[in-house]
């Protein structure tokens, strides 16, 4: 046992003394890491120390560097900049002895205007008093003339006036009743044969054009289909085609109104298609509505063909053909301006033949002569104008351009193929059934045609007679004699001329009668 204790307490010292020995080792060990991590540290701060030295040293002398750049740059700025000054002072010194020179001209001439001013005032003092005595002189010699004469200078004036002013009215009526007889016989017998000879060889049946278009129906039950349920398939179908529909008593039709034929083509063509098909609401409405419209424009491509192929005028540009095309639903007093168009072609080149123009360039002149009726819908300004900008447009010859604009007398016609055309245009609007205008505006015509004959003095009374084609006038033989009558004529054509519209032409005849009556008892 006490060997054991002994064993106990000397691995117990054992362990103390190894305990101790280690704690002493590490302590020793820790105390050298220590030092040798300070010695460490001054190295790293010494050789950042110096590492700052050394980057403050080289940023110095940038700065220095950079200092030294500027400063050099902003001397070669001043020096730059007071040369300009120097420059526009210059300029300013020599502007403003240029303005010196300049005042110093001026003052110069202010003073010879000053002296050519007296001058002139004193001359003209000196004008005005030999004005003055002549003037003197004048009413005195007027004055010994009245005496003598006994009469005066306003009534002299006024006999000389009155017997200049017959003299001459007398001898231009009788010049122009000379002239005109003279081109009479020389022209009438001419262009009568050429006009029969070009309406003979072409004649064409007239049509007239109508506001409204009618849709047949199966039945009429199929009216209330139409209308559709609380009358929407028809608000549909006017909203679609801007076409009033008009459904009425009349059995198995509906009535189509709208001042625009191509809408009202359109509605047609959509209604029948409709009506065949039985299906009829707003859906389908829709589609038909769109399928017709692209319908009607091919179907104006192809009539603008037609047209170019039956006049035979060659290559047309296809807006211009298209435009054409567009004519076939135009129509002027109720005739169709598409085939009024083609009719004034064939007119023309028959003319032109005659008289040797070119024939060809002629119809195409009187085809494309209403061309502004068109696009006059959809652009502001006179058919005439808009037909000549679409024209010019398309390079279209001048003599084209020409028939367009002088065709209605607007402008002068400076080509024999403009003259043609507008002789061809007043022909086929004055055939017989060609045109028609409303009951209204026919009588107030006529009405406007009577008054303005009736207006002129030495007329006793005047008749409108074949339609508005021709005006009679009866004057009083008395106030108006033979050689009046003619100039009276002339006057009426030209009032009428500018102050009424109308279609084709106006005859206008002054007729003198003197009548001796007695009655016996």
């Amino acid at each position: 046992m006490p060997n054991v204790a002994i064993l106990i307490i000397s691995g117990l010292l054992l362990i103390i003394i190894g305990v101790v020995a280690g704690v002493i080792a590490r302590a020793i060990i820790v105390e050298k890491g220590f030092e040798k991590a300070q010695a460490q540290a001054k190295e790293a701060v010494d050789e950042a120390e110096k590492t700052a030295e050394r980057t403050k040293k080289e940023t110095l002398l940038e700065t220095k560097q950079e200092i030294h750049n500027l400063r050099l740059e902003f001397d070669k700025d001043v020096k730059e900049r007071k040369k300009e000054v120097s420059a526009l002072e210059n300029k300013l010194f020599q502007r403003e002895q240029t303005l010196d020179n300049r005042s110093a001209n001026l003052d110069k001439r202010e003073q010879n205007i000053d002296r050519k001013e007296e001058s002139i005032e004193q001359k003209k003092k000196a004008l005005d008093e030999q004005s003055s005595k002549l003037d003197n002189m004048v009413e005195e010699q007027n004055r010994r003339l009245e005496e003598i004469a006994q009469t005066s200078a306003e009534e002299a004036r006024d006999l000389i006036f009155e017997r200049v002013e017959n003299e001459m009215s007398h001898e231009i009526a009788q010049f122009i009743k000379d002239e005109e007889e003279k081109a009479k016989l020389e022209v009438d017998k001419k262009a009568k044969h050429i006009l029969a000879h070009a309406l003979q060889k072409y004649a064409q049946d007239v049509t007239t054009e109508r506001t409204v278009s009618v849709v047949n129906l199966p039945n009429d039950d199929m009216k209330g289909r139409i209308i559709g349920r609380e009358g929407r398939n028809i608000r549909t179908i006017e909203a679609l085609t801007g076409v009033d529909l008009i459904i009425d008593d009349t059995p198995e039709a509906v009535v189509l109104s709208g001042f625009d034929p191509v809408r009202r083509e359109i509605a047609k063509k959509a209604i029948e298609s409709l009506v065949s098909d039985g299906r009829i609401h707003p859906g389908r409405i829709e589609e038909v509505v769109e399928k017709s419209r692209q319908d009607i424009d091919r179907f104006i491509r192809d009539k603008g063909e037609e047209a170019v192929f039956e006049v035979g005028i060659g290559r047309v540009h296809p807006d211009l053909v298209k435009l054409l095309g567009r004519l076939h639903f135009r129509t002027s007093y109720g005739q169709n301006v598409l085939r009024h168009s083609v009719e004034c072609a064939f007119l023309t080149g028959k003319m032109a033949a005659e008289i040797g123009e070119d024939e060809i360039l002629a119809r195409r002149a009187a085809l494309l002569h209403d061309i502004g009726k068109a696009a006059d819908h959809e652009i502001e300004g006179s058919h005439v104008e808009i037909g000549a900008n679409i024209a010019n447009r398309y390079k279209e010859p001048l003599a084209v351009v020409d028939a367009i604009l002088s065709h209605h007398g607007e402008h002068e016609a400076k080509t024999t193929i403009a003259v043609l055309v507008a002789a061809a245009d007043t022909l086929s609007a004055a055939r017989p059934g060609a045109r028609s205008e409303s009951l209204d505006s026919y009588i107030k015509r006529l009405e406007q045609l009577e008054t303005l004959s009736n207006d002129f003095e030495g007329v006793e009374q005047a008749y409108a007679i074949q339609a508005g084609r021709e005006v009679r006038v009866i004057v009083k033989p008395d106030k108006i004699d033979d050689v009046r009558s003619h100039k009276l004529a002339r006057d009426i054509k030209q009032n009428i001329e500018e102050q009424l519209s109308y279609p084709g032409t106006i005859k206008v005849t002054v007729i003198r009668e003197t009548r001796a009556q007695e009655v016996a008892k």
